[in-house]
């Protein structure tokens, strides 16, 4: 018969770490608030001796090689997005990621069309 501590900890589960563990007892950013669907890329730059980085923080910091949101990144390593957005703030400040700049106004379809389509959806 299983123990009780088996049954709520299944093998397969792995360890269970509680966020503000995972945030060093942080609940909010302290100084730059990420959005959701910012673009972030990692810089190339290395930490330096005196940073250090958790497994997850090297983690995400290796994700944002190619251009990704912090929801991408919440949901690729499967943590709540407030401890991403917690730990991308610190690689953020420390010079390893940053915002990748916004898509040109010319890559984008003009408003006029897309209103145009939308209004010959609604008449389907």
């Amino acid at each position: 018969m299983d123990t009780p501590r088996e049954r709520w900890i299944g093998q397969d589960a792995g360890p269970v770490v509680r966020p503000y563990a995972v945030t060093r007892g942080r609940t909010r950013p302290r100084g730059v608030v990420i959005d959701l669907v910012t673009i972030l890329v990692a810089t190339g730059r290395t930490p330096g001796e005196k940073v250090w980085l958790s497994r997850e923080q090297r983690r995400l910091l290796e994700l944002c090689r190619r251009p990704s949101t912090p929801a991408d990144l919440a949901s690729e390593i499967d943590l709540p997005f407030r401890v991403v957005q917690i730990l991308l703030e610190d690689l953020y400040q420390y010079g390893l990621i940053e915002e990748t700049a916004p898509a040109e106004q010319s890559d984008r379809p003009d408003p006029r069309i897309l209103m145009r389509v939308l209004d010959e959806l609604r008449r389907l």
